[in-house]
């Protein structure tokens, strides 16, 4: 087994905001602003690139953001996936591919690199039951179910920098499987389970892969980022000042900040409310794809 590098990466925080459970931080090359979420706030965040922090509250919980080329923001919401104009705030339906289904919401998505927009849920029975699906949601508001049941908390959606593979997953389970993909049609292989998380290695939350195909991991609970080898080893850890790291994100003009949000921890004194914070990576990040809208 590969020998793990532990690292404690100088820390910088970006934001005053509490997040109840900071999501989805999503770098816009185009502006250097990055957007994430407060899944329970819930609302839609944009940290300008001179600091200042933009708010757009949603109807309803919020799991997840991606950019279009036209320059609107998809939002996936419980409610189905909204198109949000950063311009106005105005929030226009798109489609709702789980179907208003009970105990259920949208929870990680991310745009893969077909163009189409990659979304999962979470199964919000207690206790959970596996109703966990992964939808594909096209730019002409159909969308097709990929994966349909046998999960609790689909999550963790990433590709390789080649397009050829798909990361994916279940942060309740805990593990992490790929699939191979085809970036012209969409299509997946069978699944390859990679990882069994085990304790002290945190829940895989959501993720990010960098230029050398590299899979980060957001070690929620665990209180690290875990970088994984295309073969499902953990070969480096970096540590973060809280136990809730819940996704990391490349950004930066050179793709080599990784942002990375948190979900609020503990009580009393070890409370630790979510966040925001930013360090550099050792590594460029694998660009993230825009939505063919």
């Amino acid at each position: 087994m590969t020998s793990q590098r532990i690292f404690e990466p100088k820390i910088r925080s970006l934001i005053d905001t509490p997040l109840s459970v900071g999501e989805s931080p999503v770098w816009d090359e185009r502006t250097g602003a990055l957007w994430f979420v407060d899944i329970l706030a819930p609302a839609a965040y944009r940290l300008r690139a001179n600091g200042s922090l933009d708010r757009f509250d949603m109807p309803a919980a919020i799991g997840c953001l991606g950019l279009c080329e036209n320059g609107m923001v998809l939002a996936g919401l419980q409610t189905g996936v909204h198109l949000l104009d950063p311009a106005t705030g105005q929030l226009e339906f798109f489609c709702d591919p789980d179907g208003g289904r009970p105990d259920s919401r949208l929870n990680d998505g991310k745009v893969g690199p077909d163009g189409h927009f990659w979304v999962g849920t979470r199964d919000e029975a207690v206790p959970q039951t596996g109703n966990a699906r992964l939808y594909r949601v096209s730019p002409d508001r159909s969308f097709t179910c990929l994966i349909d049941g046998g999960l609790l908390t689909s999550n963790g959606l990433a590709w390789s920098p080649d397009g050829r593979r798909m990361y994916h997953s279940d942060s309740s389970g805990p593990m992490l499987q790929a699939f191979d993909f085809d970036a012209d049609t969409g299509a997946v292989g069978a699944a390859e389970r990679l990882h069994d998380f085990v304790p002290g290695e945190g829940r895989p939350d959501g993720a990010a892969t960098d230029c050398e195909g590299y899979y980060w991991s957001a070690g929620v609970q665990g209180g690290r980022l875990n970088r994984i080898s295309p073969e499902g080893q953990i070969v480096e850890v970096y540590q973060v000042p809280f136990a809730g790291p819940t996704m990391p994100c490349f950004g930066g003009p050179d793709l080599k900040t990784l942002y990375v949000t948190s979900l609020t921890t503990g009580e009393g004194t070890s409370r630790a409310q979510g966040t925001l914070i930013a360090f550099d990576a050792p590594v460029a990040g694998a660009p993230v794809q825009r939505f063919a809208l």
